[in-house]
């Protein structure tokens, strides 16, 4: 019996080894994921952040999809290249999605779609109007462009979809922008197999596609109501990475979305014009109450930290250079009329630089990245009035009597204390000073000091009648 036991024992503990094993290797099994990351506003430089630590945080967590929300009405030029350069150097396949419905991928949304490996929309979305105003230099992993040469476009065809044809450019800067975005897009759509000459199309005439006719046209690859329909639509399709294809397995994956940091949130606030200037300004004054009060620290430590909050605010914007050193230059002369008093020509010389260079600092024509022109004209007036303010202490200074020194004593009273031969003593200014004059006086007789010479007074006799010893 006892052989029989041992034989059940070890048989149970086998099974229960093979299922710890079993149940361990299961554990071990990587979860497959895909990461949702949301593009929803104005896209700027916190928008180029949260995507480049999107496509970081997939890499690191092995993610097999990224897929970005799309929900734009376009952005800053400079973000949107940097976007689409994570998007064509990502190792990972990323579909662009726009979505919900109601939202768009207008403008700089349109160049992000085009650059995702598979493109989507959901129902009641749209796509278009890509008219840039600036936008400039190449990107990596573009395929060479051969542009056809611009052929006329009727103004409508018999869907109703065709657009008005647009103006031609109004200036040469105008033409050679319009053209690279061409280049841009063509080259994108090109590399994805997608339409090209609605893509010129959207770039030259500010065309507009909603999610039915951008299937139909071949802007897009697919429609999905949301993200399970997406994922259901995306499985099995192949996409290309670099030279290699791939292809996707995204049933029964699960979806992780991709929260913006501290980080990216302080961004979006900072790299704002408006946020730079008033910080910009409250650093200038912090400065000058600092350097004015030596040892007050509080406005020292505030206006150094919010001018190198402004500064780095400013370095995420497209800054017009000229506009910057006019403002630069308003800072400087507004800093120097504190300390080299010139009632006023330098401080409101550096008001007018100030103000101009704020109207021409950013080259945008995105409203959200302009400079407002309320904060334009609030900066000036606090300024203006600081300047007032100081301007104003300066003069009454001027006018005013001197309380100490020389100047103190000049016209001044004195009461004689003795006299003799044209010389004697005085009381003045509670001290007992030595006397010159011309005249005789005597002891109490009222004088007025003309002039100091080192530690002798010359003084002379009152005018007042009233003043006792006075004699003509």
């Amino acid at each position: 019996m006892c052989a029989y036991w041992r034989c059940f024992l070890f048989a149970v503990c086998f099974l229960l080894a093979a299922g710890n094993y079993a149940s361990g290797q299961e554990s071990v099994q990587p979860r497959r994921i895909a990461i949702l990351a949301s593009i929803t506003g104005v896209i700027g430089p916190a928008t180029a952040l949260y995507v480049q630590k999107t496509i970081e945080t997939a890499r690191s967590r092995q993610a097999e999809l990224i897929i970005l929300r799309l929900d734009t009405p376009g952005g800053l030029l400079t973000s949107t290249r940097e976007i689409i350069q994570s998007i064509l150097a990502s190792p990972i396949p990323i579909a662009g999605y726009v979505a919900p419905a109601g939202a768009h991928a207008a403008s700089a949304g349109t160049y992000i779609l085009y650059a995702t490996f598979i493109a989507a929309m959901a129902p009641g979305t749209n796509i278009g109007a890509a008219t840039p105003v600036q936008i400039g230099g190449e990107l990596p992993g573009l395929p060479p462009l051969n542009k056809p040469q611009e052929k006329e476009q009727p103004a409508s065809d018999d869907r109703g979809r065709d657009e008005k044809k647009a103006p031609m450019p109004k200036s040469t800067l105008e033409a050679k922008s319009i053209n690279d975005a061409v280049a841009l897009i063509r080259g994108l759509a090109e590399l994805r197999g997608r339409n090209a000459d609605w893509a010129e199309k959207a770039v030259r005439e500010a065309a507009t596609l909603n999610a039915r006719q951008a299937l139909e046209e071949h802007v897009v690859d697919l429609i999905a109501p949301d993200v399970e329909a997406l994922l259901r639509e995306l499985n099995g399709r192949t996409v290309t990475i670099g030279k290699q294809k791939r292809t996707l397995e995204t049933a029964g994956i699960e979806v992780e979305l991709a929260e913006p940091d501290f980080m990216i949130k302080a961004l979006g606030v900072l790299a704002n014009p408006n946020v730079a200037l008033i910080l910009m300004l409250i650093g200038i004054y912090g400065l000058i109450f600092e350097l004015m009060s030596p040892g007050a620290v509080l406005p020292g430590v505030v206006g150094a930290i919010s001018l190198v909050l402004g500064l780095f605010a400013l370095s995420e914007l497209p800054i017009d250079y000229a506009g910057l050193t006019l403002l630069m230059l308003g800072i400087v002369f507004m800093i120097a009329e504190a300390f080299m008093p010139t009632f006023g020509i330098l401080g409101f010389g550096g008001i007018f630089a100030f103000v101009v260079g704020a109207l021409f600092l950013v080259q945008t024509d995105v409203p959200a990245f302009r400079v407002s022109y309320g904060v334009i004209a609030g900066t000036a007036a606090v300024s203006g009035a600081f300047l007032i303010l100081l301007v104003g202490y300066l003069w009454r200074s001027q006018r005013r009597k001197s309380v100490s020194g020389t100047e103190q004593l000049i016209g001044s009273s004195a009461v004689v204390l003795d006299w003799k031969d044209g010389e004697g003593y005085v009381w003045a200014q509670g001290e007992r000073w030595h006397a010159r004059g011309e005249g005789t006086f005597a002891p109490g007789d009222k004088l007025i000091i003309q002039k100091r010479d080192g530690l002798t007074l010359n003084v002379t006799a009152s005018k007042n009648a009233g003043d006792r010893g006075y004699r003509k």
